[in-house]
């Protein structure tokens, strides 16, 4: 009996020593499941929201897993059954930079890299022309394209600047935020975005 459990007892071992060697092929070293899955801070780096997330009231005609993003408030709503939503708070654009319409999801991304577009590199010529997925790119921790557009929802490793107006357009969450919301929403649903 003793022998057997010395077995058992071996077998879990080597079993958890494999699921953490794969969860630190981030290429991050250091990271572990504990970091990855409870926001600890190499994966989700230098904080988290100023703005926490909550489920709030939310009458609307929007099917549930519609966004909605409301600039002038600096929060996102993932619309929930029974008249509820999550709300989030988010990065939106500076002066000269807000829009507003309706488009779809239309890619998701985990650590994806970044290209400036042509526009921003003329206005910052010392922009890097691309920059490859990881805790320092930009986009940070996940990505969602907004149709066709230049603009995205996606992750920051600068937590202060969510609530405020700094972006070139694209909406930005802290890499815990934005991460929770990757996991609920599809390609394909509704983003509705109000000034």
């Amino acid at each position: 009996m003793t022998r057997a459990l010395a077995l058992l007892f071996a077998a879990v071992t080597l079993l958890a020593g494999a699921g953490q060697a794969s969860a630190q092929g981030f290429g991050f070293p250091g990271s572990d499941t504990r970091d990855i899955m409870g926001g600890g801070p190499y994966f989700f780096g230098r904080g988290s929201s100023p703005i926490p997330r909550t489920t709030v009231n939310f009458d609307s005609r929007y099917a549930p897993g519609t966004i909605v993003i409301s600039t002038a408030e600096r929060r996102l709503y993932l619309v929930l059954p029974n008249g509820q939503a999550l709300r989030y708070g988010i990065g939106v654009g500076r002066d000269g930079f807000r829009w507003g319409g309706v488009h779809r999801i239309s890619a998701k991304k985990v650590w994806p890299g970044w290209t400036p577009p042509s526009q921003m590199l003329a206005r910052r010529p010392d922009l890097p022309r691309h920059m490859a997925g990881g805790i320092d790119n930009p986009l940070g921790a996940r990505a969602i394209y907004l149709g066709s557009t230049l603009y995205r929802i996606h992750g920051s490793n600068e937590p202060e600047t969510i609530g405020q107006a700094v972006s070139s357009g694209c909406f930005r969450m802290t890499n815990e935020d934005v991460t929770d919301l990757y996991n609920r929403v599809s390609v394909g649903a509704t983003v509705v975005v109000k000034n």
